[in-house]
């Protein structure tokens, strides 16, 4: 057998994609200190945390609106089972943590859905889980974006479907004013 053919198989590693948004990132630089667009290893046995205390928190949100320690991601391995996981625990006292419509309050925590919107005051995170095989560490992967991540999601639309199904369009407008609709709105 050549060397090539006794090699171990490699084992893929799971990644955790995270990109994130907030209205003020171009003047307030609260994404100063993450390490985007590079791969990071985080150990099994490490929790990830997230928040504004560097000596705490392995990723660091330079906002004092944000809490010492926000949230926290750990990575586990179902019981009697193969499938890899993550939980995602709200560490601040003072701020909800929204995970897609799941409201968590402190110390609450849940399984991070495979692809997801993190949501704390004005902070947007989608949360996408690449599976792999690896049991002893997993890597994350920070983005930044400049589109609100809620806008994809909440897109109006442009025309409003009137419950018996006909559209308004079919008819001719006759004398029927445009409907205001305020673009503050939360979805």
């Amino acid at each position: 057998m050549t060397s090539f053919e006794e090699a171990e198989t490699e084992e893929t590693v799971t990644c955790l994609h995270l990109t994130f948004y907030h209205p003020c990132q171009g003047n307030k630089m609260m994404f100063r200190c993450l390490n985007f667009c590079k791969r990071e290893q985080v150990r099994a046995d490490e929790m990830a945390k997230f928040g504004r205390d560097s000596n705490i928190c392995r990723y660091n949100l330079m906002d004092t609106r944000v809490s010492r320690i926000q949230f926290s991601l750990q990575f586990y391995r179902k019981l009697n089972s193969s499938e890899i996981c993550f939980e995602i625990k709200n560490m601040s006292k003072k701020t909800k943590l929204m995970v897609d419509q799941t409201e968590l309050g402190y110390l609450n925590k849940i399984d991070l859905p495979w692809k997801c919107i993190i949501c704390f005051g004005d902070y947007q995170i989608l949360a996408e889980i690449q599976e792999g095989e690896s049991v002893d560490y997993f890597e994350t992967h920070l983005h930044l974006t400049e589109v609100p991540i809620l806008q994809e999601r909440c897109l109006p639309s442009l025309q409003p479907i009137p419950e018996n199904g006909v559209s308004s369009t079919s008819f001719p407008s006759q004398g029927k004013s445009p409907i205001e609709i305020d673009e503050n709105e939360s979805c």
